[in-house]
């Protein structure tokens, strides 16, 4: 269980009773937790995997489990889960539920109450990101049109980066174009809002210092704060840029992308490359799972992880230009959390900047990693997107 660091607000003021549910919905899978909607301690965990085949629900530290046959609609598992979760819940019930929006475009800026007004301005935003924002929205219109009294809240993913200097969300093409919503927006940001606070909870002496935090999963981002809040981060327009993936490419020359359009290569062609063959396992030719990766004994699957934290070094450079120096790196989520080969070469690849880390202390997955030495402060914090999501539930329901 990730440590919990998001303290409730109004304690003494038992305003929202019962539990707050979240949800996470991307295009197969459907992350829920269930948190009591007063402390914010977390009740239950899960993940529905598959949700576009024969979906199959499993309980965090449970033996519990649930599947559905291949083809179930997705209304259906959703109908299912709030039953489950109805019975998790107890006598006081749901009290309201948050859902991860990955994309917020140019005016979402913060958590908000599910209006129809609010639900109809997120559908028009759906050009802006295709590929997730649909996922995101299936769940908040299915329990609109059959829960429409039951508090919604919508957490943005884009929303702690768009403070970021102009500089930093400024794209160098016409204004024309850009003026077409075409920016810097950043991902990852309730993962990154949530590290802040964990720092500012854990380690205040860093948390208002130069800190680089590297979000490394299947999706993997870094972000450069000072004082908790973004200051550049390596996603820009969509979640394809920045670092290389798990199956998205990372940055790539544009050049590229004119050249396979002069080949034959359609639209939807590109896209399902940059989106879902390129990356680890683009590169590897075999996983973009790096557990696979790390095991293998292929040449490929070497070249993939170098080029991985090569990239990833190459760009906490950068961030360290924006910020003026660094003081602190963080690693987080899947990746970052729970591999020390990776960990480690990525910080032998930053010695330059008088990084260095605790062998030991790396390989046990200790919470501070950096060398007694290190002129850089390493550290290792589990993320928990679905904690700060409940955090911003109960901050918008008590206004």
């Amino acid at each position: 269980m990730t440590d919990h660091f998001i303290g409730p607000v109004h304690r003494m003021e038992n305003i929202l009773a019962g539990s707050v549910l979240t949800l996470n919905a991307g295009s197969s899978s459907l992350k829920f937790a269930l948190f009591d909607a007063v402390t914010l301690l977390p009740h239950v965990r899960g993940t529905i995997v598959a949700i576009d085949a024969a979906a199959r629900l499993t309980v965090d530290g449970s033996a519990f489990a649930r599947e559905w046959a291949d083809g179930t609609p997705f209304a259906v598992l959703l109908q299912d889960l709030l039953e489950l979760v109805r019975t998790w819940a107890g006598d006081e019930g749901i009290a309201a539920v948050g859902h991860r929006i990955v994309h917020g475009g140019p005016d979402h800026v913060g958590p908000a109450r599910v209006s129809p007004d609010l639900l109809g301005a997120l559908e028009n935003l759906v050009v802006l990101d295709p590929l997730h924002l649909p996922h995101n929205l299936a769940p908040v219109r299915a329990i609109a049109a059959t829960l429409p009294d039951l508090p919604q809240i919508v957490c943005f993913d884009t929303a702690f980066h768009h403070h970021m200097p102009a500089v930093a969300r400024t794209v160098a093409l016409p204004v024309a174009v850009t003026g077409l919503t075409i920016r810097r927006y950043g991902f990852h940001g309730l993962s990154y809002e949530y590290v802040a606070r964990a720092l500012r909870e854990k380690a205040p002496e860093i948390a208002a210092a130069r800190v680089v935090v590297a979000h490394l999963g299947a999706g993997a981002s870094l972000c450069a704060m000072q004082g908790g809040a973004s200051i550049a981060t390596t996603m820009g327009f969509s979640v394809l840029d920045g670092l290389m993936m798990a199956t998205r490419c990372g940055s790539v020359d544009p050049g590229v992308i004119l050249h396979l359009l002069r080949e034959g290569y359609s639209v939807g062609d590109i896209e399902d490359i940059l989106y879902h063959r390129s990356g680890l396992i683009g590169v590897s030719g075999i996983s973009g799972d790096m557990r696979a990766l790390l095991a293998s004994a292929s040449a490929d699957a070497r070249g993939a992880i170098d080029l991985f934290c090569y990239r990833i070094a190459a760009e906490i450079g950068a961030l360290g230009s924006a910020l003026g120096g660094i003081d602190a790196l963080v690693f987080t989520a899947g990746i970052g959390e729970n591999s020390p080969a990776i960990r480690a070469d990525i910080c032998a690849r930053l010695a330059w900047l008088g990084l260095a880390i605790d062998p030991a202390a790396n390989d046990a997955g200790a919470a501070r990693i950096g060398a007694m030495h290190s002129m850089i402060d390493v550290r290792v914090i589990a993320t928990d997107e679905e904690a700060m999501i409940a955090h911003h539930v109960q901050a918008v329901l008590h206004g």
